[in-house]
Order: structure tokens, then C-alpha cells, then sequence
């Protein structure tokens, strides 16, 4: 029982290791990036595949709830058709531990070639994807917490608080309200949450 518990735990001590590190590498990157939502007259569209893929689809929910209006692609999806979605006034946000995912990689180059602003989520500057985009948010080498370090556990906990904080700092400056975050969610407990906020 002790073991167990203390198998859980350190998992949970790897995680909050790797988010501080990362909290102390944010620069000025993720302010280009935030400039970048605030300017842009389409949609943000955000693409990847597996477990980054996952965490994409988050962060595109988490964006629309706060006033930025978002949709997630599969990377392998967008390569059959599904990027005749993009447009020159959206902007890519493309989601790739390696940064040598090849469908991500792909339908980077495809979004550049249409003219979008690419904006990649990747942990190496010299990757495939981090030379196609426009803005690189990088992650850096992060230990991962599973017994045989291959899973994806902590990379994915870092790029899930990194997309937090995009639409959370894009949200603050465009002054998003509770009343628009009531607006948005017409049912359930954080409707009437809102609700007493703004009241």
C-alpha cells in the first residue's frame, strides 16, 4: 500500500517539477504568440496527432469559452481534405512533442503555403516545425513521469498549462467578462456560477 502510494506521488512530483521548470523558460515568444490570437481576424485553428492531439483539443475548447474562437484538426485529417477549412486570416497552432511529426509537420507547411501564421508547440528549436513556423512556443527537454520515461505524462501536463495561459492571458486582454463567459455557457453549474459573478 505504502509503495503504491508513494508510486502516485512521485508521479505527481515529476509533473510539478517539469511545470516549473518550464514556468521559468517562458519568454518572449509566448508574448508574440498572445499578440498574435489578439490580431488575428480568423479563427485559430490547432492541429496534432496522439496525445498532443488530445491536449489540442483542450486547448481549442478552453479558447472559445473565453472569447477566442477556436476548432481542432487532425493532423492526419487535415492531409484528406480538411484543410480546405484554412483560411490567410486564421492562424495554425500546431502541436508536436519531437517537432518532427510528419502529418504535423505537413500540415504546417500546407497552412503556410495557404498563407495562415503558423505558431508550433514543440520541444526543439532546431525541429522540423519549429523552421515552418512563425512563432515557436518551445517546451524544452522535459522528463517524463512513467516508470520508463516514454509516455506521454509530463510534456503533455506542460503543453496543457502552456495552452491554459495562452487563452487565459488572451482572454484578460480583451477585457472577456463573466458576463461574456455566461453568454457562452447557457446550461449547467458554471452558467449560474457566472451568473453570481456578474451580478
Amino acid at each position: 500500500m505504502k509503495r503504491i502510494i508513494e508510486s502516485g506521488k512521485e508521479v505527481i512530483q515529476k509533473e510539478i517539477k517539469a511545470l516549473e521548470t518550464f514556468e521559468r523558460h517562458i519568454d518572449e515568444s509566448f508574448s508574440k504568440a498572445v499578440s498574435a490570437i489578439l490580431k488575428c481576424k480568423g479563427k485559430i485553428i490547432i492541429t496534432g496527432i496522439g496525445k498532443s492531439g488530445h491536449i489540442g483539443k483542450k486547448i481549442s475548447s478552453t479558447l472559445s469559452s473565453l472569447g477566442t474562437p477556436s476548432t481542432f484538426f487532425h493532423s492526419t485529417e487535415m492531409l484528406h481534405g480538411d484543410s480546405g477549412c484554412l483560411e490567410k486570416s486564421d492562424i495554425l497552432i500546431a502541436i508536436s512533442n519531437s517537432g518532427n511529426t510528419q502529418e504535423v509537420v505537413e500540415t504546417a507547411r500546407k497552412a503556410k503555403e495557404i498563407g495562415l501564421k503558423v505558431i508550433s508547440i514543440n520541444s526543439n528549436v532546431e525541429s522540423e516545425l519549429s523552421k515552418l513556423s512563425d512563432i515557436t512556443l518551445c517546451t524544452g527537454n522535459i522528463e517524463e513521469a512513467d516508470h520508463i520515461g516514454l509516455a506521454p505524462t509530463s510534456s503533455t501536463t506542460v503543453v496543457l498549462a502552456l495552452g491554459d495561459a495562452l487563452a487565459v492571458t488572451v482572454s484578460k486582454e480583451k477585457e472577456f467578462s463573466a458576463k461574456s463567459f455566461a453568454f457562452y455557457h447557457p446550461g449547467g453549474a458554471l452558467y449560474k456560477k457566472a451568473v453570481r459573478i456578474k451580478s
